[in-house]
């Protein structure tokens, strides 16, 4: 997210999906040796941001997200310019995704392990992915209304924000209309590109 909260910027477009100036959200993370890896890519950095991308996502075993992470769309999905999703033949997830969304469909699934199945409520979506997930984490990935209704749900134990030193001005908000809500801080750590901030959620 930005300093100024927002995970989006405005005016997010199909060929612009973060909105404007909102890629640079995620400068930080594009370097690194573990998201290179994720997505097929060879070398990469190490170092402590590299560290803390790779423990994160070590145990786990599912993911949660929203239609606009997913498609960037919204509505039926024959209507949707993007429906089969950003990622092509090889989505980097290799592991059980569920999508959240008003338009139900049939599952998608993908040689490399990566699957998608769509679902209607975040207590769904959460409920499938633990059991998906097998003794392992499940993480919400995105996006704000997705988190935000996980958070409000009771259905998140921890928050790790990763804040990158940029204002955007307008766009999305990371957990705009949460319910009140009391976080124990748990740790912070970074770098010149980024800081993280880690939560549980009380």
């Amino acid at each position: 997210m930005s300093l100024d909260g927002y995970v989006a910027g405005p005016n997010p477009t199909l060929e612009d999906p973060l909105g404007e100036n909102g890629m640079q959200l995620h400068e930080w993370v594009f370097g690194l040796e573990s998201w290179r890896s994720q997505h097929g890519l060879e070398g990469g950095e190490r170092n402590e941001d590299d560290e803390l991308v790779t423990r994160s996502l070590a145990n786990v075993g599912a993911q949660v997200m929203g239609r606009r992470m997913f498609s960037g769309g919204s509505g039926p999905w024959e209507d949707d310019p993007n429906a089969e999703g950003w990622w092509g033949d090889e989505p980097p997830f290799r592991m059980p995704v569920f999508v959240v969304t008003h338009h139900r469909r049939e599952a998608r699934e993908y040689p490399n392990g990566s699957s998608f199945t769509f679902v209607q409520s975040v207590e769904e979506a959460v409920s499938l992915a633990r059991d998906a997930a097998g003794g392992k984490d499940v993480r919400v990935a995105g996006g704000a209304s997705v988190a935000t209704q996980c958070l409000d749900a009771g259905l998140l134990d921890r928050v790790d924000l990763h804040v990158a030193p940029v204002l955007l001005g307008g766009g999305t908000r990371l957990f705009d209309e949460a319910s009140f809500r009391r976080l124990e801080l748990l740790g912070v750590s970074g770098s010149d590109a980024v800081t993280h901030m880690s939560y549980r959620v009380s």
